[in-house]
């Protein structure tokens, strides 16, 4: 990736040997990392080496009546004013001098303090941006014509504000397998920002179950991006989740993508375990009869901070677990406890944010033989 910031912008790291090395590098340091628990090859998947983000958040910076993208400077509180990232997929790359232009045009750049970008690979954008003040029907008035001379939407937040241009959402669409699917991205809700790694990983994931008899539950499910292509080889799927906004756009997207058998449930874990136990009853279960469902296998996408030890023990009850983790320290502590049932069959690095030292695992478990 050619960028004249890398060192100063904070958003990467300097790799003097490019993309292959930084890859090398996660690589090396991975596996010494699992090494105590696994010993074979771990899978890598690759990223394009530059426009390979659909969302990025920049500052906005003024100096005098001039209006700039910024970064925070990596070596010290400052920041670093840019003019182009290559990060960001081509679309938003495109989008970024114009948007400014026009903000500054139209005079709207008053207590302007970041934009927000959220992009589909076919270049349907959302474009968010954030006051330190009202927003007002003169600024809307003004954006509706941004928006259009554009060709995207634009929304408008300021405290307890959120004015929409257009739409709040994009549509994606991810090629799994050479299956199409469609998701809709909601603005200021999680995504994956890789595509084309989102693409690989849930692709992964599919075949670390491959096609089954049974049913599968889910932890963690978020708006239904692993959930949905899941959904063509098990038959049936229960998956659950905590965020209501979430809830409600996995149910979208199964419409979306014409699929039928999946129920989404808004529970905790430790709620979907009591309920499962016979412990509570949860009217927001009361259609669902468990007894119809023959759960041998779930999947989880935890958070950052990882499955706590209750989660782990009641995912060790499953002969299969397939676990995608964005924290490979919090995946090392959850695995001392999943391994005193369970082996590693495969694993998996997949390069969701290059020229940082972040990286996503996938790691396949099944129940020791006695």
């Amino acid at each position: 990736m050619d960028c004249k910031y890398f060192g100063e912008c904070g958003a990467c790291r300097l790799y003097e040997s490019g993309y292959e090395g930084q890859l090398n590098e996660k690589v090396a340091l991975n596996k010494e990392r699992f090494a105590p628990f696994f010993q074979g090859e771990i899978a890598v998947f690759k990223s394009p080496d530059a426009h390979y983000r659909s969302r990025s958040e920049f500052k906005i910076w003024h100096e005098g009546d001039a209006l700039f993208y910024a970064m925070n400077h990596r070596e010290h509180k400052g920041v670093v004013l840019i003019e182009a990232c290559p990060q960001v997929n081509e679309y938003i790359a495109a989008l970024m001098p114009k948007l400014l232009a026009a903000v500054k045009k139209a005079d709207i750049g008053f207590k302007l303090f970041g934009a927000d970008f959220l992009s589909s690979s076919s270049g349907e954008i959302v474009v968010s941006l954030l006051y330190h003040r009202k927003i007002d029907a003169e600024w809307e008035e003004k954006a509706k014509i941004i928006a259009e001379d554009l060709g995207i939407y634009i929304i408008g937040r300021a405290r307890k504000q959120k004015v929409v241009i257009g739409q709040d959402y994009i549509t994606e669409s991810l090629n799994i397998q050479n299956t199409m699917y469609r998701f809709d991205y909601i603005e200021n809700s999680f995504t994956q920002p890789n595509p084309r790694v989102n693409e690989q990983m849930i692709s992964w994931a599919m075949d670390a179950f491959g096609k089954r008899d049974g049913d599968l539950l889910e932890l963690y499910c978020g708006a239904g991006n692993f959930t949905i292509p899941f959904a063509s080889l098990f038959a049936k799927v229960l998956a659950t989740e905590i965020s209501k906004s979430s809830i409600h756009a996995a149910k979208r997207n199964m419409a979306l993508n014409n699929v039928e058998n999946i129920e989404f449930v808004r529970m905790s874990v430790e709620e979907f375990v009591q309920a499962l136990d016979g412990q509570r009853v949860f009217k927001r279960m009361s259609h669902i009869d468990m007894k119809q469902y023959n759960l041998e296998a779930i999947f989880v996408d935890p958070p950052r901070s990882g499955m706590d030890e209750y989660s782990c023990k009641f995912a060790a009850r499953y002969e299969t677990i397939v676990y995608i983790s964005c924290n490979p320290e919090t995946l090392y502590r959850d695995l001392e406890t999943l391994l005193e049932t369970h082996e590693i069959v495969s694993m998996a690095l997949f390069d969701q944010f290059p020229y940082t030292h972040h990286v996503e695992m996938g790691v396949k478990l099944c129940k020791k033989s006695l």
